[in-house]
This record gives structure tokens, C-alpha cells and sequence, in this order.
């Protein structure tokens, strides 16, 4: 694992700031998400720095600040592996070690240079017994995530791999700009991870895709060029699988 940098010193109002869209706060006074922001410290995580420790994720928790993680799974017998989520800024982890205080068997790793506010766990959990309010607004943001987990495993048992894909990219089209956001620069294996495929695979999909002047594919960057044909592509095969 790379050495992570840690920043101390208070820096509350600028991270209230930061994190002003994060759900978590949507129902926090000021002074309440001060406090309990003041729990946590800035942690630097560089690229490809990877979470392997569960105990790491039992004992803290963790906001993002900057930056792209996925949480993902290995297969102990043949190495396949699978994103479960690829997390962003706003996002939390580890919400089930914080609900239940057991081990979570999963793996982090940073696909950029990512800040990180990072608490210990028993005091996020102190903080919560003494404004026992704010628990509603955590079990949101869990059912939210269980239902994102849900929508996952029927979409890799039930659809095939390109349907998986036309639904990944569309997913992550920004709805005001229709541009592609979140996996636009991800090289195909960590394409294929996220739908539960190979990167042979996958490259052969995206490849008809751009044949068919859906999207547009240069050196690291996948583009959107018709929208409206990617939509069509995907509400046929679902008729198709009915």
C-alpha cells in the first residue's frame, strides 16, 4: 500500500463547504454538521494506494473529498474481480462496519490521487448516541446504497453484457450536459470489472458502439456522440428480453 499523507488542524468550515451536496448533511444544522465534522482529519491517498486491511475499515470511517475509489471483491480461486462501487466525492465508506461494527470483507483502491476525511470509528459512534436524531439520515444513505446493491446484482444475473454496458453509460451521463462523467477515462478492464465482464469483452462492445457512431473512443477518453441511438440501443434490448 502507498504511504498516505495526513493533514492536521482545523479545517470544519472548509470541509462543511466541500461537502455541502453531501447527503449525509442535507438535514444537519450548522452547528451540528461542525461538530461533527470536527471528528475527522484530511488524509491524502495517492493514486493506486489500495485498502486491504479490514481492520483499517472497522476502526475508521471515511468521507471523500476528491477522487475516484471502487470497492470491489476478489475471487480467492480464480482471481476474477468485481466493483461493487465506484465512489466519488460526497461519498461515504465503511457505512456497514459504522451500523453493525463487524468486519467488512471488501477491497478500496484509489483510481486517482484522492483526498480523504477519515474519523475513528467509536467517536463517529459516541457522536451518534448523543444526537441520536441524525441516525434517520444515516439509514437513508444505507438503504440508498442497498438499493444501488440491489439494482447490481439483478443487472449481472439477468442482463447480458450489452445491456450491461449501454446501462453503465448511461448511468453516468450528466442528464444537463449529456457528457459522460465518472467512467469517460477508465481503461476498459475497469470498465469490464464494473459490469462483470473481461476487458476482450468489453472492447469488442464499445468497439460497436463507436462503429455505429454511438460514442467516439480516443486514446483515454470515451465520448458520447449520439445519445438518443445509445437509448434506443438499450430500450430494444429490453424488449428484446422480454
Amino acid at each position: 500500500m502507498e504511504k498516505k499523507e495526513i493533514t492536521t488542524g482545523n479545517g470544519t468550515g472548509k470541509y462543511q463547504q466541500l461537502l455541502k451536496d453531501c447527503e449525509l448533511f442535507e438535514k444537519m444544522n450548522t452547528k451540528s454538521s461542525y461538530d461533527f465534522l470536527s471528528l475527522f482529519h484530511e488524509e491524502k491517498w495517492p493514486k493506486n494506494t489500495c485498502i486491504l486491511n479490514k481492520e483499517k475499515l472497522t476502526y475508521h470511517f471515511y468521507i471523500i473529498l476528491k477522487g475516484r475509489i471502487k470497492m470491489y471483491q476478489v475471487d480467492s480461486l480464480n482471481g476474477k474481480e468485481v466493483t461493487i462501487f465506484l465512489l466519488t466525492k460526497n461519498d461515504v465508506f465503511d457505512l456497514y462496519c459504522l451500523l453493525d461494527g463487524c468486519e467488512h470483507s471488501a477491497y478500496y483502491e484509489c483510481l486517482d490521487d484522492a483526498k480523504i476525511l477519515a474519523a475513528p470509528m467509536d467517536k463517529l459512534r459516541t457522536w451518534l448516541q448523543a444526537n441520536p436524531t441524525y441516525y434517520p439520515q444515516i439509514l437513508h444513505y444505507a438503504g440508498k446504497q442497498l438499493r444501488l446493491l440491489e439494482n447490481f446484482v439483478s443487472d449481472i444475473t439477468f442482463s447480458d453484457i450489452s445491456t450491461r454496458l449501454l446501462n453503465l453509460i448511461l448511468k453516468n451521463v450528466n442528464k444537463k450536459s449529456e457528457n459522460l462523467e465518472l467512467i469517460n477515462d477508465l481503461p476498459n478492464e475497469e470498465i469490464a470489472n464494473l459490469i462483470g465482464s473481461t476487458r476482450a469483452v468489453v472492447n469488442r462492445h464499445l468497439q460497436k458502439l463507436k462503429q455505429n457512431g454511438a460514442i467516439k473512443i480516443s486514446r483515454k477518453k470515451m465520448e458520447i456522440r449520439n445519445l438518443r441511438k445509445l437509448m434506443n440501443q438499450l430500450k430494444d434490448r429490453k424488449k428484446y428480453a422480454h
